[in-house]
């Protein structure tokens, strides 16, 4: 007989990782202004921000406190923890060269899009790095990429967990619309996002599979909406993507 999944959860653990998240938010802090912005006792920020001091994953300047280093060495590892991930790498900043755009590799996680790779072309959109922030897949063309080949029910999973909210008047948040979309996404191999994320800006986005073709995550570039004409967005980035994750691919299958 399996065992059952449980849903039992630890509310001290819980708490550090909302003082954690504080930490981040806050780029910093005293125990003062934590315990305000949490709305907890100051003694009890205390005690878990003194837990995290003592393992080394929050430093102490004065008398505030910021992450610790300890979190970057987890980051490099989670960065590199598929074999797949350091050659995406690679490819993003090559997808960048060609295409003079922001191009970003985006990876699946708990219903969200990650960004894991960003690099920026000559005529990128915003040239600072974004890895690590999570975003809603349904607005991004990497994130439709990505819906594109995970099984409906996953899909309807995603929705009923994180809804379909509108990040401008253009984002899709009808699931039948989406479901309609990430059927051409499917037949036609790429995706677009059309100002869904971002007013003047858009994007094109091709999944990347492995050999039993299970999404690994996916390519995309962004570009200002009124810097490229219609055949450069609809074709000429649509083919050059097509052509960075065919390689992409293949030189997965051979590693």
């Amino acid at each position: 007989m399996g065992r059952e999944r449980t849903t039992r959860t630890l509310k001290t653990t819980e708490t550090t990782l909302e003082v954690i998240e504080a930490l981040e938010s806050l780029d910093g802090g005293r125990v003062s202004e934590l315990a305000e912005e949490l709305d907890m006792a100051a003694s009890t920020v205390h005690a878990h921000l003194a837990t995290l001091e003592k393992h080394e994953y929050v430093a102490r300047e004065g008398d505030e406190y910021h992450l610790g280093l300890e979190f970057l060495s987890l980051g490099n590892y989670v960065g590199r923890r598929k074999p797949a991930y350091e050659t995406a790498e690679a490819y993003t900043e090559k997808l960048a060269s060609e295409t003079e755009c922001r191009a970003v590799f985006m990876v699946e996680e708990h219903g969200w899009g990650v960004y894991m790779f960003t690099a920026s072309g000559a005529h990128a959109v915003w040239t600072y790095s974004t890895v690590g922030k999570k975003v809603p897949l349904h607005v991004t063309a990497a994130g439709k990429a990505i819906l594109s080949k995970l099984p409906e029910q996953r899909v309807r999973g995603i929705i009923d967990r994180h809804g379909l909210k509108a990040e401008t008047a253009n984002s899709i948040t009808d699931p039948e619309e989406l479901f309609a979309e990430l059927a051409t996404i499917r037949e036609q191999g790429y995706s677009f996002n059309s100002e869904e994320q971002l007013d003047g800006v858009r994007a094109v986005g091709v999944p990347v599979t492995d050999h039993h073709d299970r999404v690994i995550g996916s390519f995309s570039v962004a570009s200002p909406a009124n810097r490229l004409d219609d055949t450069a967005f609809e074709q000429d980035l649509p083919n050059t993507l097509l052509g960075i994750a065919n390689e992409f691919e293949l030189e997965h299958t051979l590693t």
